[in-house]
């Protein structure tokens, strides 16, 4: 399995704030955009995922800002699968513009049923499987 991608964000006016920096509450839907992307990357999808009745929710996520973005700044958001178990997947977050760190987090996922009970990781999902 792929452990890290990256992809690249252009900043849109809407994510910003009153002081025109991007709002902190839109670091995490970049960080939900990094995961999906690593998980298509190495060839998984998330609708199949779903439709098998697994769920990865987020149980702990984790964020440190370093440096503000602004309106239209192109980041660079790099997803590292850090750990997985039986059923959990751990990840780290590192934002950049140019070669400036201004952001790191790292996040904590469970994989759970329609129901809410937790679930090992299939396999064929990225997980040891049964």
């Amino acid at each position: 399995m792929l452990s890290s991608h990256e992809i690249e964000i252009r900043i849109r006016y809407k994510e910003t704030d009153g002081q025109g920096f991007v709002h902190h509450a839109n670091y995490f839907v970049f960080f939900e955009m990094g995961r999906t992307e690593l998980f298509r990357a190495a060839g998984g999808n998330y609708r199949e995922m779903e439709e098998k009745g697994y769920f990865l929710v987020v149980a702990k996520l984790e964020c440190r800002y370093l440096a503000p973005a602004r309106y239209d700044d192109l980041l660079k958001l790099r997803t590292t699968v850090t750990r997985i178990t039986a059923a959990k997947l751990e990840h780290q977050y590192e934002l950049f513009r140019d070669d400036v760190k201004i952001c790191e987090a790292k996040s904590m996922l469970a994989c759970i049923d329609r129901t809410g009970k937790v679930q090992r990781i299939p396999a064929a999902f990225g997980g040891p499987g049964d």
